[in-house]
């Protein structure tokens, strides 16, 4: 295996391997003062000082367009009017339509690939697999290495609710910039209790880091060095209050109403928290859209546990100063055929901003009267990177450099961002 497919399969690491890596802990015992005063803090901070970040909402298996945000008459679907005139939704998402003044819908997204893996890598990355003849960083790995704050004990980048899609990660930048993993919200971190005193802890810790900085000098394994990665991440979790942010259980009951009773309310409420922690990107998945079978219904029942969150978040990021300051994506990995909604399609397909300081309240791109070709501002995977980078003042012009001096595009070369969101 390579050094950079060691790093793509350490890219995510759960709570329990944690455990078992550092095999001691710190119970957080700070209390509700201490979060409330940092919500106080996010609130009032001017959002144009604050530094951006990005909540990705991944839709797993991409969902019928047509169905969804583009509606259009051969669909089962009634079409609805928004907070904006003209721009109209599916009947199943009436709490999104009533946002839609912060929302923007890029219904030009078009790509050549309707595979779900390498589609999905795709539009995590911006690149084809195996292009440049690297690992391409996620778009959270991007925003980790170019506006993680080092000093901050939280990661810059956390997976929340289903796996980490495999062999997807941080690629050329290694293993610091990879997710942490937390696939039961309910769980949070609780489990970070230590087998001893924290100072026993500390001096075990300095020993084991003695020891594998010579083997990682020396052999300059990836493997070890995501081990040591996850090793210092586990004493950052261990001894920082800030841990508290993951427990949803202490939000306020009216607040967390908001968001509904489901698991992937409970996401969408623990993105929140942790953005106004101070985390950089947090990706959240809606498992189902692969909807093959039972298209309409399905649609139907997806639709509706995401309206709820979707709209309750933008609201509440809103209130409390943060809507600005984060930019919210909502997208799959392609469309589907815009007749009955079931099989992949990517010709013609859309994708969701919110947020982020940027020009909503419009769609950008139309597919025409049956939604089966972009017949106006087609948006490629890497107009659609740039115009994220953009929009979070990431550094596009720049190319990375790889850890054997071989300069990599963060986006495609040619690729423009889109010009109405700015």
């Amino acid at each position: 295996m390579s050094h950079q497919q060691d790093f793509s399969s350490s890219l995510s690491v759960g709570r329990r391997e944690l455990l078992q890596l550092a095999a001691v802990g710190l119970a957080t015992r700070c209390g509700m003062p201490w979060f409330e005063a940092l919500s106080a803090q996010a609130a009032t901070a001017p959002s144009a000082a604050r530094p951006k970040s990005c909540i990705l909402i991944w839709f797993v298996g991409g969902p019928p367009h047509t169905f969804t945000f583009d509606p259009k008459k051969q669909t089962p679907f009634a079409a609805i009017d928004t907070a904006v005139p003209g721009v109209k939704l599916s009947e199943h998402l009436p709490k999104m339509a009533g946002v839609m003044k912060d929302v923007t819908l890029l219904r030009g997204m078009k790509t050549s690939d309707s595979n779900h893996t390498s589609a999905r890598y795709l539009m995590h990355t911006g690149f084809r697999k195996g292009q440049n003849g690297v690992m391409h960083p996620v778009l959270g790995s991007i925003v980790a290495r170019q506006l993680g704050d080092t000093n901050n004990e939280l990661p810059n980048f956390i997976s929340v609710g289903s796996a980490q899609f495999g062999g997807f990660g941080a690629g050329h930048l290694g293993p610091k910039f990879s997710p942490i993993r937390v696939d039961n919200v309910s769980e949070g971190l609780h489990d970070l209790q230590p087998v001893g005193s924290i100072r026993e802890f500390d001096s075990r810790r300095q020993l084991l880091d003695d020891l594998n900085a010579g083997f990682v000098s020396e052999h300059h394994q990836a493997s070890a060095l995501a081990h040591q990665v996850t090793l210092e991440r586990a004493s950052r979790l261990m001894h920082t209050p800030k841990t508290k942010a993951f427990d949803i259980s202490a939000e306020k009951a009216n607040v967390r109403a908001t968001y509904g009773s489901s698991k992937l309310g409970d996401q969408f409420l623990l993105a929140r928290r942790l953005i106004e922690t101070g985390v950089k990107f947090v990706e959240i998945r809606q498992n189902g859209w692969d909807v093959h079978k039972d298209t309409v219904a399905q649609t139907k029942k997806l639709s509706l546990e995401f309206d709820t969150p979707y709209s309750a978040l933008l609201t509440d990021l809103k209130q409390r100063g943060l809507l600005d300051s984060t930019l919210v994506i909502a997208m799959g990995e392609f469309g589907r055929n815009p007749e009955n909604g079931s099989s992949h399609y990517s010709r013609a397909w859309t994708t969701v901003l919110a947020g982020g300081g940027l020009k909503h309240g419009q769609a950008i791109g139309d597919t025409g009267k049956k939604g089966d070709a972009v017949e106006t501002q087609p948006i490629s995977p890497g107009d659609f990177l740039a115009t994220v980078c953009q929009a979070l003042k990431i550094d596009t012009a720049s190319d990375w450099e790889t850890t054997s001096g071989r300069p990599v595009p963060v986006v495609s070369k040619g690729s423009k961002p889109i010009s109405e969101l700015f």
